[in-house]
């Protein structure tokens, strides 16, 4: 397909979805920095440091929409304690978001949508998960047996409903990743896939090894700006400011002596290939390219197209969210891979990346999807140049709008004009989007 620059394919025609700026917490291995911060904690966080960030009058701001997968039991709407904890007007409305790990990438759509529509004309997108915040569940029949207990009125009712409880219901429900359907877990998929197309360990773990030096590279070379320093610890006397999950010297050989998590005697896929269980929040600054403009303010890029899919995760692999969703951004923005200056796909495993990234580049393979042609091949140079989620982490309501950051910072710090951003999500879902400057 032929490159088009002109507006007349991108989302809002000649008054541009405009992405004013992004921030996020570093990105903490679960059970470590932010071991003691809930949801609302680290989504103030980002909040406040937006607000510290841009030169703009908070009363401005319309709505605020949060992800959250692991939302809290005593306050799922984490964006509306976001608002109520922050510097944020209180009057702000505010909404929580769920689709897996495209969850905050799925608030800044939301977001796109209600500045499309009119309905805001401000709107802080973000996301946040407390890994470290994750409970421990009563079973279903301990929980009956504790309902019938507070409704008996008398000893004798109280004894016969505590009398049925079982030995097996006194055991707690741990937080589980796997699918409610299919009762698989996402590092299980990541093994079906590694094999169904011949992703081995060598390669994975090449992969991982260069996603870290990546990270560590831009870290060094100050290609992240848009990470807040915080302060933690008991007395709040500890900084952190990089993700303390990256390895500046993690190498392959280092990485071989790991042995297979999912599948233990032909698996491939390891704690160093997949990206870890991590805490962390982000949040980007949306609004229409002429509001941008009255206020003084200058975009770092604009959202050009985005789409959604989901997947029959009975007949295909659930981690193939960017092969679907990507043909479909793209034929919207009137593009094609070739006229992508950059590419950012979430690290959900090294193995779905490499097997994405493969099926791409094979007409056959695509077509055996449901997909007319190839959708191209990735140039290694221009991908995930900075790193991505097996490095940096992956707070699964976070990582959207960092990825959208992450982005839009580098087509700004470039000078290019297109980018694509593409995720995978648990349940078979996906999401790609298509940023231009």
């Amino acid at each position: 397909m032929a490159k088009s620059n002109s507006n007349s394919a991108t989302l809002g025609g000649g008054d541009r979805v405009a992405i004013v700026a992004g921030v996020r917490t570093p990105f903490a291995r679960a059970w470590t920095a932010f071991k003691h911060w809930n949801e609302a904690d680290l989504g103030r966080a980002v909040a406040n440091e937006l607000l510290n960030r841009v030169d703009i009058d908070p009363e401005l701001i319309d709505e605020l929409i949060f992800g959250c997968v692991s939302a809290p039991m005593d306050g799922p709407n984490v964006g509306r304690e976001v608002v109520l904890r922050s510097q944020l007007p209180k009057h702000i409305p505010a909404s929580t978001v769920q689709m897996y790990c495209a969850s905050s990438a799925y608030a800044a759509v939301q977001g796109v949508n209600s500045l499309l529509l009119g309905t805001s004309e401000v709107v802080i997108a973000g996301g946040v998960e407390s890994m470290s915040s994750a409970r421990a569940r009563f079973s279903l029949g301990l929980s009956h047996a504790l309902q019938d207990v507070s409704k008996a009125r008398s000893l004798q009712d109280r004894l016969k409903a505590l009398s049925q409880i079982k030995a097996g219901d006194l055991l707690p429900e741990q937080p589980a990743i796997e699918e409610p359907t299919t009762g698989k877990s996402m590092g299980e998929s990541a093994e079906e896939m590694a094999k169904q197309y011949g992703i081995g360990r060598q390669e994975q773990d090449e992969y991982a090894e260069l996603t870290h030096h990546r990270a560590a590279a831009a870290y060094e070379s100050g290609k992240f700006p848009e990470v807040m320093q915080v302060l933690h610890g008991d007395n709040f006397d500890q900084v952190i400011e990089r993700d303390n999950n990256v390895r500046a010297d993690t190498t392959v050989e280092r990485m071989a002596r790991l042995k297979p998590v999912f599948d233990r005697r032909h698996g491939t896929v390891t704690a160093a290939n997949a990206s870890p269980l991590t805490d962390g929040a982000s949040a980007v600054l949306l609004m229409r390219e002429s509001r941008a403009k009255k206020l003084g303010l200058t975009p770092m890029a604009f959202v050009r197209s985005y789409a959604h899919v989901g997947i029959d995760i009975q007949r295909h692999n659930l981690l193939l969210g960017p092969t679907l969703a990507t043909p479909i951004a793209f034929e919207r923005a009137g593009v094609s891979l070739d006229d992508m200056d950059l590419v950012e796909m979430h690290e959900a495993f090294a193995a779905q990346v490499l097997a994405n990234i493969k099926i791409w580049k094979d007409k056959d393979l695509c077509q055996r999807l449901g997909l007319d042609e190839a959708i191209g091949e990735v140039d290694m140079d221009t991908f995930n140049v900075h790193g991505g989620s097996v490095a940096l982490g992956h707070p699964f309501g976070a990582t959207g709008t960092r990825i959208i950051t992450q982005l839009a910072g580098e087509l700004q710090r470039r000078d290019k004009n297109l980018g694509l951003l593409t995720m995978c999500a648990a349940g078979g879902l996906g999401l790609s989007m298509v940023l231009e400057r």
